[in-house]
């Protein structure tokens, strides 16, 4: 993924676009085809900062309701992002995310040359809810231990998820969690050194507001859910987990077999 930079003076592909008046073709999709000949064609590169507002309207010689309108239609077809505060920018190459038998979400992504990293947004002890207890074989409202965090990659969030692991079995888990980093360097402190993809069910759905601030991506675009089932090398359930990936940035892949 393209480091993200910041637009300075006007590059080469700006200096020679131009808008006509007259000419039929409303203003604001001169605009709008003119950016996206410049995306689609390779001038602006994947993550680079396009210039303000202000300085697009300056350089056409148009009112900022027009480049808005066309920033806009250039969102919806995910050419752009919008980030409140910071500015806007070109999307990024797609991340294939595999899904198979030993799914790990730094492998995934190292894989690709991006750098994984994650934020945990909440976390404790929570009675599990019945879909979380059946699938890991638990009375209703058994206790679990709860995390539910924001995943990166390269600094560009890509996925939010809450996962849940039997409290009975992952005394102090919170802990090592939280000074390793990591669910896998979490799991082998309890001994469980390998362990498999029991079940994922993928579908597709709007985000919620929350969700969409995360992940930095449009409301009207859906989010892929994943849940899944991991069970330990005796098959005995360890962690059940649902997951929504930012819909313009991941693209999941299903694999039968491990890489």
């Amino acid at each position: 993924m393209t480091a993200e930079k910041t637009a300075a003076e006007p590059a080469e592909w700006l200096r020679s676009a131009h808008v006509g008046r007259g000419n039929g073709a409303p203003l604001w999709r001169q605009v709008e085809a003119l950016l996206a000949r410049a995306i689609r064609s390779g001038a602006i590169k994947p993550g680079e900062q396009l210039p303000t507002e202000f300085e697009l309207a300056a350089h056409f010689a148009v009112n900022r309701h027009t480049i808005r309108r066309a920033l806009a239609n250039l969102e919806i077809e995910s050419l752009i992002r919008v980030e409140r505060g910071r500015g806007t920018f070109v999307h990024e190459n797609v991340i294939d995310y595999q899904l198979s038998r030993r799914t790990r979400f730094s492998e995934n992504l190292r894989r690709q040359n991006l750098e994984p990293s994650g934020v945990i947004l909440d976390c404790g002890e929570r009675p599990a809810p019945h879909a979380v207890a059946r699938a890991l074989g638990l009375a209703d409202s058994e206790p679990t231990v709860w995390v539910r965090h924001l995943s990166q990659a390269d600094g560009r969030p890509i996925s939010t998820a809450e996962h849940y692991f039997p409290l009975n079995r992952f005394q102090g888990f919170l802990d090592i969690y939280r000074q390793r980093k990591s669910i896998t360097a979490a799991y082998a402190y309890f001994g469980i050194f390998d362990y498999t993809r029991k079940s994922t069910r993928v579908t597709a759905r709007m985000p919620t507001l929350e969700e969409a601030e995360l992940l930095k991506q449009p409301k009207n675009r859906p989010v892929l859910i994943t849940e899944s089932v991991n069970i330990d090398a005796e098959g005995i359930p360890i962690e059940y987990g649902r997951t929504a990936f930012n819909g313009e940035v991941v693209q999941l892949v299903v694999s039968p077999d491990d890489p």
